[in-house]
C-alpha cells in the first residue's frame, strides 16, 4: 500500500457506512474492547458519542475513506501525565498490508507533540493476536508485559 494514500483524520458523520463495514465485523471487534456495531444508528451514535468528542479518536483512512480507528486514551489532563494508551483496529480486507503500522508511525510524533508531558505510549494486544504484536514491534514498541489476556 502506497503510504501517501494513508491518513489520519477526525471522524465525520458521513463515515457511518464505512464504519459499519469494519466495526460491524466480529473479526475486527473480537480483539478490541468494544462491541460489534450492528446497525447504522449504532454506527452514527459511535461517531457522535465516542469519536467526535475526543480529539484523539481518529479515523485511519485510505484515500480519505475510513477503514479503521486509532485512539489514544489519557488520564484527566494535568501536569503530571506520564503515559497514554494507544489502540487501533482496521478492516479485515486491509490486514497484513502495513497500514496499521504506518498509522501508528504517523500518530506517535503527533501524540508526543499534543501531549508534551508524556514520556511513554502504551499499547495492549491480546496474547493470541500475533499480527498485532508484530504491528507494534514494527512501529517501534518494545514488549513489556501483557496487561490483558482474554
Amino acid at each position: 500500500m502506497e503510504s501517501s494514500r494513508i491518513s489520519l483524520r477526525p471522524f465525520r458523520l458521513t463515515d457511518v457506512d464505512d464504519i459499519l463495514l469494519w466495526a460491524g465485523d466480529k473479526r475486527v471487534t473480537s480483539t478490541i474492547r468494544w462491541d460489534t456495531l450492528t446497525t447504522k444508528e449504532e454506527a452514527l451514535s459511535f461517531i457522535k458519542e465516542v469519536c467526535v468528542p475526543q480529539p484523539w479518536h481518529v479515523s485511519i483512512c485510505i484515500d480519505d475513506r475510513s477503514i479503521g480507528f486509532l485512539w489514544v486514551i489519557h488520564p484527566a489532563m494535568s501536569d503530571d501525565i506520564e503515559a497514554v494508551e494507544i489502540g487501533y483496529a482496521i478492516a479485515v480486507e486491509y490486514w497484513g498490508q502495513g497500514i496499521a503500522t504506518k498509522a501508528l508511525k504517523m500518530a506517535i510524533p503527533r501524540i508526543f507533540n499534543d501531549f508534551p508531558q508524556i514520556v511513554k505510549i502504551i499499547a495492549c494486544a491480546i496474547s493470541k493476536n500475533k499480527a498485532s504484536h508484530r504491528v507494534l514491534e514494527k512501529a517501534g514498541f518494545h514488549y513489556d508485559m501483557i496487561y490483558i489476556n482474554y
